[in-house]
């Protein structure tokens, strides 16, 4: 599909693609974005401006020079954008943004939550982009602040889940903590991603040549930079809380367990004594004198009691109870 976004318009348009013949681009078009487009949509948007439209497989590889370059006075870059941002396990997908002489070109194949903010803010504000560069801008700020939104809900995640490992309750489901805690680790890697691959397109956008002849749009490029590299170390920060309240569960889990298998000894040693005693005087052989004594099964069961008894205060002197 692809939607345009023309200059005074209230809010994008959607085009059909005639195949059977050319496409013819409104002059005053600001934005194109291109949503799972087709073969024939790609060919049509390439065919209007002259540039070359990246495949899903181009869009997907992860070395910087598929990612960020120039090709026909255009500059390309892509970025994974996070999405499903309220979800335990937020996703991660490339969106491919190229900036022409013209209007900005956006191709996806997915619809994360800044596209449709950044449209409905035109939707409110339609003199807010004259430019298809201050729609990139102002496009990658919507992004910027999702990407915030959506680390800041991960962070209070983490938060609560350190509170309830450090808690004073007795019973606390460690194997459910430690779940929340990979799932709130694969999250903070796919937001670190996201800012990381954001920061790279910021660098190389500043040396677009359209950078030079709008002083604003520099020093907005350079906001989104800052802010970039402010959530990137925040991020890291979460993720170093994550890694130690996942020691900390883990820890945890492993002391419990420890204390259950400490309860079975102290349990096997008391009753090691006992059991001996038992065991003796259950034999089987006819010369055995306190068989016959009227105080003997009483003796028998005082001494096995004081066999028990010993070992207790043992492990009580040494302080392993």
């Amino acid at each position: 599909m692809i939607r345009l976004y023309r200059a005074g318009c209230a809010a994008c348009e959607s085009v059909e693609i005639d195949v059977a013949g050319p496409w013819t681009m409104p002059p005053d078009t600001l934005w194109i974005d291109l949503i799972e487009p087709t073969r024939e949509e790609d060919i049509a948007v390439e065919k209007a401006l002259g540039i070359a439209i990246p495949t899903r497989e181009e869009m997907s590889e992860l070395e910087a020079s598929s990612r960020l370059y120039r090709e026909g006075g255009a500059t390309y870059v892509t970025a994974d954008i996070i999405h499903n941002g309220d979800a335990d396990l937020p996703g991660s997908d490339p969106v491919t943004f190229v900036l022409t002489a013209g209007p900005m070109v956006t191709i996806r194949y997915f619809d994360p939550r800044p596209f449709i903010q950044f449209t409905d803010k035109l939707e409110r504000d339609p003199s807010l982009c004259a430019t298809g560069l201050e729609m990139f801008l102002n496009l990658m700020e919507a992004i910027i602040d999702r990407a915030s939104d959506v680390l800041a809900k991960t962070a209070h995640k983490v938060e609560a889940v350190g509170n309830h490992v450090f808690s004073d309750s007795k019973r606390v489901g460690f194997e459910h903590l430690v779940t929340k805690l990979g799932r709130a680790h694969i999250a903070n890697a796919r937001i670190e991603q996201s800012l990381a691959g954001l920061a790279r397109v910021f660098a190389f956008v500043g040396f677009d040549d359209r950078m030079d002849q709008t002083p604003e749009g520099r020093e907005h490029l350079k906001s989104l930079a800052s802010d970039a590299a402010s959530l990137i170390a925040h991020n890291q920060a979460v993720a170093a809380g994550i890694n130690f309240q996942l020691s900390a569960a883990l820890g945890f889990i492993n002391i419990e367990q420890s204390s259950i298998f400490k309860v079975f000894s102290i349990f096997s040693a008391v009753l090691m004594p006992p059991t001996l005693i038992g065991a003796i005087y259950g034999m089987n052989f006819e010369h055995m004198p306190e068989l016959r004594w009227a105080t003997g099964y009483p003796m028998a069961l005082v001494v096995m009691a004081v066999s028990a008894l010993l070992p207790l205060l043992w492990f009580r002197r040494k302080g392993w109870i």
